[in-house]
């Protein structure tokens, strides 16, 4: 009896070790460059066979270990895991028009019915030849359409030293078979690569709202272990970043769910 207490006291301390190391995310180096991608379910406490609100973190970081600037951000492909669903149902499409040009609280006035997420941006920005500064600015992202498909767009705004604003497109593809269920995939516009070195986001993916007298979630998840098993490890998202220059990174980051009882 002690020798089995003694296993499941060492595997609780093992997994309490694992997930506290999950929560820094991944460092990855290429090079003189390096990535840090991190993501998280909040809340992930769920149930283990039906679907339940939840959102979604997702972030990177783009650094040197030189202190020379890092190549540039071209594209970006985040998988997330099967068990988390997207659903839009009842939300409305925000026109691509509506926030670009915008400021954020502009973008927001104009669509804030399909906000899906929020979240902060850094850049590098600065004329070739000139000493490049590092730009902050907030992050939206709304439900919308593009070309008959359904895409999420990341509002970029900055107001220093003057005003910018951007959107990435998100196109959202949904997949039958595998580990993972729905990919975002974005190709940073030309005229925000232009403007800078995009190096750091933070979103979090999450909305709930009523639709036709019905409680409903942008992201919902379950967390579907054995019973008896009331906490379980998984691969969350898997992320891929391609650079200037032919760098390709790829992370899979894994997170932890609760079985509610």
């Amino acid at each position: 009896m002690r020798s089995r207490f003694a296993r499941i006291a060492l595997l609780v301390a093992l997994l309490t070790v694992a997930c506290a190391s999950l929560a820094q995310g991944e460092t990855q180096q290429v090079g003189t460059m390096q990535l840090t991608v991190t993501a998280k379910l909040a809340p992930n406490e769920l149930p283990r066979e039906e679907l339940a609100p939840t959102g979604v973190s997702i972030g990177w970081n783009i650094t040197s270990t030189d202190g020379t600037e890092p190549p540039k951000l071209k594209a970006i492909q985040i998988e997330i895991n099967r068990n988390g669903v997207l659903d839009s149902t009842g939300l409305p499409p925000c026109p691509y028009a509506k926030i670009q040009p915008a400021s954020t609280s502009r973008a927001l006035s104009n669509c804030r019915a399909s906000l899906v997420g929020k979240g902060s941006f850094s850049a590098l920005v600065g004329l070739e030849g000139q000493e490049r500064y590092v730009a902050k600015g907030t992050m939206l992202v709304f439900n919308s359409v593009k070309n008959g498909k359904p895409v999420l767009y990341g509002q970029l705004y900055s107001a220093y030293p003057f005003a910018n604003s951007f959107v990435i497109p998100f196109e959202i593809a949904r997949r039958k078979q595998g580990a993972y269920g729905t990919t975002l995939r974005a190709t940073l516009p030309a005229n925000l690569r232009a403007w800078g070195n995009l190096t750091e986001v933070q979103m979090k993916l999450s909305r709930t709202y009523r639709y036709e007298g019905r409680q409903r979630s942008f992201i919902s998840a379950s967390c579907p272990t054995p019973k008896g098993v009331g906490l379980a490890l998984f691969r969350l998202a898997k992320t891929s970043f391609s650079f200037t220059g032919g760098a390709n990174v790829s992370s899979t980051l894994t997170e932890t769910c609760k079985a509610r009882r």
